[in-house]
């Protein structure tokens, strides 16, 4: 359940899908998580159950994870989690569409999380559905809150900003953009955007520095002597 229903549609599209390719010339496993996470009884699904056979099969094997996903299970999302970080090899996720929800959680398991152009994350407040009495409400409402401060943990281990900052966009439903993610350490980079290349400090030269360049440089190949200053050559080359 979300407070923003403005994505609700693109969500619902998402088609499941769970799919797990080794390649053991690359020693690389390539995992597709598309879709609702946990088990359902309507339709096809995957748990924390499928995650753990998956990283066996890999053995140490590199994993790639390929994520698009509303959600789910907050507690699978979780057991995938503690899952991934226990692997020995690299997991790089990438954030294909949508890390919404217990996808979120996920996401934060990445050594290395890139967020596809155009994807988002989405982190929000524990929900769940109770019949019963107030006492029953009141018992729930405890054990969500646990659960969010656990769900706020994980958080932390990649985000940049404070543990109560996180609380305020939890509680708040915040949704990312992949540039946002990146800025609030949700994730490390936004694929195919390439990194500012260091420019080189150029030191700006007076007149009267350039002139004496000039006049010590002719004297030198006047003389054929070495410059005394060796440095006079290389000045010239960020002449300004």
């Amino acid at each position: 359940m979300y407070k923003n229903q403005k994505y609700v549609e693109q969500l619902k599209s998402i088609p499941q899908e769970f799919k797990v390719e080794h390649d053991e010339d690359s020693n690389v496993t390539e995992i597709t998580i598309y879709g609702v996470i946990g088990d359902s009884w309507f339709s096809d699904s995957f748990s924390a159950s499928d995650i753990d056979q998956a990283l066996k099969n890999a053995g140490d094997n590199d994993i790639v994870i390929n994520l698009n996903s509303p959600g789910g299970d907050a507690f699978d999302g979780i057991a995938i989690y503690n899952r991934l970080k226990r692997h020995k090899g690299k997991v790089t996720i990438n954030v294909d569409g949508w890390a919404a929800s217990a996808a979120s959680i996920i996401a934060m398991a990445g050594d290395e999380v890139i967020m596809g152009l155009g994807s988002m994350m989405m982190i929000h407040e524990a929900w769940t559905l109770v019949i019963g009495s107030k006492t029953d409400m009141r018992k729930e409402a405890d054990v969500l809150e646990e659960l969010e401060n656990g769900i706020i943990n994980i958080y932390k281990t990649k985000a940049n900003i404070s543990q109560e900052e996180i609380r305020e966009k939890v509680d708040a439903e915040t949704w990312m953009s992949s540039s946002t993610a990146v800025e609030l350490g949700f994730a490390d980079k936004v694929e195919g955007e390439e990194e500012s290349e260091e420019v080189e400090e150029v030191e700006i030269r007076t007149d009267d520095e350039k002139e004496d360049i000039l006049n010590e440089l002719k004297n030198t190949l006047e003389s054929n002597e070495e410059p005394k200053n060796k440095g006079s050559f290389n000045l010239l080359k960020k002449w300004r």
